[in-house]
């Protein structure tokens, strides 16, 4: 994920400079940052241009969002050093962070992007961004099992909040949660003696996956 280092941090590790001489830059007024002269050691972001004297040091990075559609079998990692990580599918585009993971038997819609300040805020927990599933279970679900996951199970030392929980067809359920422990609806049906057997997201806010077969990315706009 994107985040903010000083300046001078930045100024020490490209132009291969002292401190002491990277903040004279700054001292000197010689530092821009898109477009405006730095007169102090400020922090800065990760894709704004940079240029020391009028020189080109770093050009401004295009932010990029997209949509991709998980496979199963796959870790919701761009670590290439993990097995199965999804690097391969994204090859020319470095520096994504991805918002709103899927355990690695899940698949469906994950959204990445360089922004690292967008992508908190898809995926932090305190934003509560809706997220819907569709689950197969093991079996037909009864009118017990729709009510207790509607109401909130209790996982993990915790009660989860309350969600929407709707049958689409025989054992196939509609689950739409404004939270996201881990392994969370398949922990939740293990609690009430039901197991997962497919497990889709469709859709996160207003972000559906609508057509994107398996293994397939489209960019947007957020």
């Amino acid at each position: 994920m994107s985040f903010k280092r000083r300046i001078s941090y930045f100024l020490v590790h490209t132009a291969k400079i002292s401190n002491k001489e990277a903040r004279e830059l700054i001292i000197s007024q010689s530092v821009s940052v898109a477009g405006k002269l730095l007169k102090e050691n400020e922090l800065i972001d990760d894709f704004s241009e940079i240029r020391v004297n009028g020189r080109l040091l770093r050009e401004k990075t295009k932010m990029v969002y997209f949509k991709f559609n998980k496979p199963p079998g796959y870790e919701c990692s761009l670590n290439e050093p993990v097995d199965n990580n999804l690097a391969s599918f994204f090859p020319q585009n470095n520096h994504l962070s991805i918002a709103g993971r899927l355990d690695k038997s899940s698949r469906g819609l994950l959204l990445l992007s360089n922004n690292g300040k967008w992508v908190e805020q898809v995926c932090h927990p305190k934003f509560q961004k809706s997220k819907e599933y569709q689950v197969r279970l093991d079996r037909i679900p009864s009118e017990e099992f729709l009510q207790h996951f509607r109401k909130g199970v209790e996982i993990g030392g915790g009660t989860t909040l309350p969600c929407v929980c709707e049958v689409i067809h025989d054992s196939t359920i509609k689950v739409v949660l404004k939270e996201g422990k881990n392994r969370q609806i398949r922990r939740m049906c293990h609690h009430l003696g039901y197991r997962v057997v497919d497990l889709q997201r469709v859709r996160i806010e207003n972000w559906r996956l609508e057509n994107l077969t398996e293994g397939e990315f489209e960019e947007f706009a957020p």
